[in-house]
């Protein structure tokens, strides 16, 4: 359908927040148009952090974007001579974009999505890993712990100083007003269940 020589796949990246995974989403999207490649790209309309057309690491890097709401709006702006898609914050669309990322990688298209792995209780997020198991390519980035400097793979909530209770709502769009990359062993969730007791 959309190219000809039918070489689509679906790389994923992902890791916690401030690892740096929009900025390696726009790094290759730069990279791609360099080659002159047909590039669009969508971010979710409730990331609505630093633009409303564009999408922005936490780093200033920025590229313009498509914002949409529902995952299969994705398919109306996709185009014959289109060649690759990329999706920040994938982790926020509803779970017809796996659908929409396999329907387009089977047809040729070149599918890159970036995204929180795990949510603030250090839980699968959403949609993510069923986008992990599928895809030919993943890229785990880590942050550095911002308590004891450790490779940081887990997102920290901060409520009013304290961290977050683990039945808070799970999506919560913030910065560094309410997120802050942790190890797993200095990431803190209140009242959170034990399934363990043994040590």
């Amino acid at each position: 359908m959309y190219n000809q020589y039918r070489e689509g796949w679906l790389e994923v990246i992902s890791g916690c927040m401030f690892a740096g995974k929009t900025e390696e989403l726009i790094r290759r999207i730069n990279v791609l148009s360099f080659a002159k490649k047909n590039i669009i790209v969508f971010k979710p309309k409730i990331d609505d952090r630093y633009s409303d057309t564009e999408i922005v690491s936490h780093a200033g890097m920025h590229v313009p974007c498509i914002v949409i709401e529902k995952a299969a709006e994705i398919l109306d702006h996709v185009q014959d001579d289109t060649q690759v898609v990329a999706i920040d914050e994938v982790q926020f669309f509803d779970e017809e974009i796996v659908d929409v990322c396999e329907y387009l990688a089977d047809h040729g298209l070149r599918v890159m999505a970036a995204g929180l792995d795990e949510d603030f209780r250090g839980e699968p997020f959403g949609v993510m890993p069923q986008l992990l198991t599928r895809a030919e390519f993943v890229t785990k980035l880590t942050a550095v712990c911002a308590k004891c400097g450790a490779p940081a793979t887990r997102t920290q909530r901060i409520v009013d100083g304290e961290p977050a209770s683990y039945d808070d709502q799970i999506v919560l769009v913030g910065a560094v007003d309410h997120y802050e990359p942790r190890c797993r062993h200095c990431h803190e969730i209140k009242y959170k269940p034990q399934k363990y007791h043994r040590f």
